[in-house]
C-alpha cells in the first residue's frame, strides 16, 4: 500500500484530495501550516488511523524531511492562494511556494522519494491573447502568484530530468466548491450576508473565467496520477467553458434570493481588478479528456453548487456560535 504525503491537506482543494485518497484506501500524512488551511477541514479524519496530521512548515527542512519518513508519493497542494496578496506583498509567494516548493523537492531527492504531484495554476498563462488555451501556449504570467507557479514548474522539471522524479503538473481553473474560503464566489457571497442591497466588484464585472468544481478538479487529478505514463506531464484542469465575473454574480443573487442589488463596480488598469489579475483566461482540456476525464459541471452550475453551499456553511457557523 502507497503511503501519500498532501501538503496544505487542511486547506480547500488539498482537504478533498485527502478525502479521495482515504476512500481509495491509501494511507495518508498531510503536513500543514495552517496558514490558510484550517484542521476543520479535516475533522471527519479525526478518529481514522490511515490519515495523520503534521502541523509543520515547508519553510523548515526538518519538518519536511520528517514529514517524508515512509512516504512514496507526494501531493503538493501547500502554497498562498491570494492571488491579490503579490501586489503589496510578494515575498509571501516567493516564499510559501518557490522556497516550499524547492524544500521539498530536495528532501524528496534526499530521500528517494521519486513521485509527486503538482498543483499549478491557470495564471501561469498570463494574458494570453486567445481563448482557451491548450498546455504549449507560452508562460507569461502578469502576476507573482503566476510567476511563483511557473518557478515552481521549473524546478519540478529541473528535479524530474536530474535525479528521475516522476513529475505531474496540474494546472487548475477556478476550483469552487465546499471549503472554498477565497476568490470571487466566497467573496461575494459574505459581502451580500452583510449588505443585500449591493454588491461590490472588483473589475468592471467582463472579466472571464473557467470554474469547476471541485468534486472534477480532483476526479482529474486522480486520473492524471495514475494514466499519466511519462516521466513530466502538465495538463490544463478546468471545465470546458466560461463565464464573466457579471454572471457570477447573477448566479450567486440567484441562489440567495436576492433582487434589486445594486452593483458598485471597481475596475482598476483596464477593466481588471486588481494589478496582477487578467481579462480572461480559459483552458483548454483536450489532453486530459484523451486520459478519459470528462466535467460532470460546467462554470454556472459550478458556481451555483458552490453558493449554495457556502451559504449552508455559513449558516452553520452561526448557528454554532
Amino acid at each position: 500500500m502507497k503511503r501519500v504525503l498532501v501538503t496544505g491537506g487542511a486547506g480547500f482543494i488539498g482537504s478533498h484530495v485527502v478525502e479521495r485518497l482515504v476512500d481509495e484506501g491509501l494511507e495518508v500524512r498531510v503536513l500543514d501550516n495552517l496558514s490558510s488551511g484550517s484542521l476543520d477541514n479535516l475533522a471527519h479524519h479525526k478518529d481514522n488511523s490511515k490519515v495523520e496530521v503534521v502541523i509543520g512548515d515547508l519553510k523548515r527542512m526538518e519538518d519536511v524531511e520528517k514529514a517524508l519518513e515512509r512516504v512514496d508519493v507526494v501531493f503538493h497542494f501547500a502554497a498562498n492562494p491570494e492571488v491579490r496578496v503579490g501586489t503589496t506583498n510578494p515575498e509571501i509567494h516567493f516564499n510559501e511556494n518557490i522556497v516550499a516548493t524547492f524544500n521539498l523537492l530536495e528532501a524528496m531527492r534526499r530521500r528517494g522519494v521519486e513521485e509527486i504531484v503538482f498543483a499549478s495554476s491557470s495564471s501561469v498563462y498570463g494574458e494570453p491573447d486567445e481563448i482557451p488555451v491548450d498546455e504549449r501556449a507560452p508562460v507569461k504570467p502578469v502576476s507573482v502568484y503566476g510567476a511563483s507557479k511557473a518557478a515552481c514548474e521549473s524546478l519540478i522539471h529541473a528535479y524530474s530530468k536530474l535525479y528521475g522524479i516522476k513529475a505531474v503538473v496540474l494546472r487548475y481553473a477556478n476550483v469552487v466548491g465546499p471549503r472554498l474560503k477565497h476568490g470571487v464566489v466566497y467573496d461575494f457571497v459574505v459581502k451580500l450576508r452583510r449588505n443585500s442591497s449591493e454588491l461590490e466588484v472588483l473589475g468592471n464585472g467582463k472579466q472571464v473565467r473557467s470554474y469547476i468544481h471541485v468534486s472534477d478538479a480532483v476526479e482529474a487529478t486522480m486520473i492524471a496520477w495514475r494514466e499519466s505514463d511519462n516521466h513530466f506531464e502538465v495538463y490544463n484542469v478546468a471545465s470546458e467553458d466560461w463565464i464573466t465575473v457579471d454572471e457570477v454574480a447573477e448566479e450567486v443573487l440567484k441562489v440567495m434570493g436576492l433582487r434589486d442589488v445594486r452593483r458598485v463596480y471597481r475596475p482598476v488598469l483596464h477593466g481588471v481588478g486588481w494589478p496582477g489579475d487578467v481579462r480572461r483566461i480559459a483552458l483548454r482540456i483536450d489532453k486530459l479528456k484523451a486520459l478519459g476525464f470528462k466535467p460532470s459541471m460546467n462554470s454556472r452550475e459550478a458556481v451555483r453548487a458552490t453558493a449554495k453551499k457556502l451559504v449552508e456553511e455559513l449558516n452553520e457557523c452561526i448557528t454554532t456560535f
